[in-house]
């Protein structure tokens, strides 16, 4: 029996016997978070404080949960703690700090912004030290005056006040670790030499080296080296993440954002089977976590690599005895990407193009136009397939729309994504239509405008990389040489994939069969 069936197998029997009471709490609206069971594991964090001394414990393990991007339950520990020491200044900036993910695709609501802006006006208030002060003052600059400034120009003010705590406090490691992520807040997907990673990642070595257990150093570490040229220095970070917070669901799904780059699917597998079921443990205001989902779409993502697709179809069944599901932009993706992911990677065109969109019902999908994209991508790709031209067609009317929908968003790497997706489905088109040439053009340019931007966090790897799609389709024009090229880039980016390793095989055979028959 594989590592991956034996991992399968008791996850979804742990499903299972946790479900009734997962859905049990579903149906009472007043559930709230469950915060982590004496806030063991958390890894080590020492931030003091002119708290009361009762107080200090509290602030470490607040600040260990942001570093962990356990926000939620960030949320809930600084409310908690601001109760039982409302002069602490510093428990508002956590509680601030909790609103606001530097490096997730979601976007921050006015409500969030209106309580962040409030509680920092109150620690502001308070007695506090200089150094909490300037803690207090960097957050600020994110909050100040949101009602009349961009997301983008209060990230600037943010990264800029991390960078002055920062040199004001080079010693303090979470100041260190706070700037290191607002350079990866910061960091443009268009930048393949990785400048800002590689800046972030030489400071959070410096503090790995010395305090192994820091979360922060080991979570944004493995940010930093989130991409294909940087993947292999964060091998020892990924590795130590499990043993400092073996109940955080975060921390044990982020090494696999490493041994994703690193093409090492058992790992990939056993650390998602992890994080999944941890995530079950804390739901969110009575629904599922969004940590659940994220990590379902790795997992997913590496079964899919190594052919195991009854086992990915099974958690599939499984994600529907978990909704409702937290309404947040990772929930939305895993849970649109996941279907697409199976049937693209699988090549069953039949059954993709025939794939629902805006599924769930509950989530507002008016707000995602870039993920909602997905479906109709992977609908138009297994039409043209099945020479489906009109349905095709439909497809791609819905993507054009979808793309100037989501260009009114101003995100750079979505808006790149979704056009990418309407241009290879139009390549498939064009392919049916007996247009090889204007096929390939179509398909080339897709390719080469997703491989501009590095992946998001907030995916695994492409649904199905347009690069390899053109690879297939050179492969259907008997360019065998081409199609190889095509696959080993592909590799490059996304190493061991399944469907690229075996068409460099089959490439590589029809060459060599050419190449024989031409020497007779």
């Amino acid at each position: 029996m594989s590592l991956l069936k034996s991992l399968v197998k008791p996850f979804i029997a742990i499903i299972a016997l946790t479900m009734s009471g997962i859905c049990q709490s579903h149906q009472d609206h007043d559930v709230q978070d469950r915060v982590l069971i004496e806030l063991k594991d958390l890894g080590k964090v020492d931030f003091p404080t002119s708290c009361e001394e009762n107080t200090q414990k509290a602030v470490n393990e607040g600040v260990a949960l942001l570093h962990h991007m356990m926000y939620a339950q960030a949320e809930n520990h600084f409310t908690k703690w601001i109760k039982k020491s409302p002069s602490c200044a510093i428990l508002y900036w956590g509680y601030s700090m909790s609103f606001y993910h530097p490096l997730w695709p979601d976007s921050i609501n006015n409500e969030a912004l209106e309580r962040g802006q409030s509680a920092l006006k109150k620690a502001l208030a308070l007695t506090a030290t200089k150094r909490e002060k300037e803690y207090i003052r960097a957050a600020a600059a994110y909050f100040n005056n949101w009602q009349h400034t961009s997301n983008k120009q209060r990230v600037d003010s943010w990264a800029v006040a991390q960078q002055r705590l920062y040199l004001l406090y080079p010693e303090d490691i979470d100041a260190t670790s706070l700037f290191a992520l607002s350079l990866l807040a910061k960091a443009p997907k268009s930048d393949t030499a990785y400048t800002q990673q590689k800046k972030a990642g030489e400071l959070l070595d410096e503090i790995f080296k010395n305090n192994s257990s820091h979360p922060g150093a080991i979570h944004y570490t493995i940010h930093a080296y989130d991409n294909p040229l940087l993947a292999p220095l964060a091998d020892q970070a990924a590795s130590a993440y499990s043993t400092i917070a073996p109940d955080v669901p975060h921390a044990l799904h982020m090494p696999s954002h490493i041994f994703v780059r690193l093409g090492h699917w058992d790992k990939v597998a056993s650390w998602n089977v992890r994080s999944a079921k941890a995530a079950l443990k804390y739901p969110a205001k009575g629904t599922t976590s969004l940590h659940y989902v994220h990590a379902l779409d790795y997992l997913i993502y590496s079964y899919m690599q190594t052919g195991n697709i009854s086992e990915a179809k099974e958690i599939t069944n499984q994600i529907k005895q978990h909704h409702p599901i937290q309404t947040t932009f990772p929930s939305a993706y895993a849970l649109t990407t996941i279907p697409a992911r199976i049937l693209l990677e699988s090549k069953q065109w039949k059954q993709a193009s025939k794939l629902d969109a805006r599924e769930p019902d509950y989530f507002n999908w008016d707000k995602f136009p870039q993920i909602e994209a997905i479906t109709y991508f992977a609908k138009g790709i297994g039409a043209a397939r099945i020479n489906n031209l009109k349905s095709a067609r439909e497809s791609l009317t819905v993507l054009n729309r979808l793309f100037d929908q989501t260009a009114k968003t101003n995100d750079n790497y979505w808006i790149a994504m979704v056009k990418s997706q309407k241009l290879i489905v139009e390549a498939w088109i064009n392919q049916q239509l007996n247009k090889p040439k204007l096929a390939i053009s179509l398909a080339r340019e897709s390719a080469d405008i997703e491989d501009s931007m590095d992946k998001n966090p907030v995916t695994p790897g492409s649904v199905l990389p347009a690069r390899e799609l053109l690879a297939d389709m050179l492969m259907l024009n008997d360019n065998f040489a081409e199609a190889l090229k095509e696959y080993q880039a592909c590799l490059k980016i996304s190493p061991n994939r399944k469907n690229s390793l075996k068409g460099i095989s089959i490439a590589s055979e029809k060459l060599n069969s050419t190449q024989t028959i031409a020497t007779k």
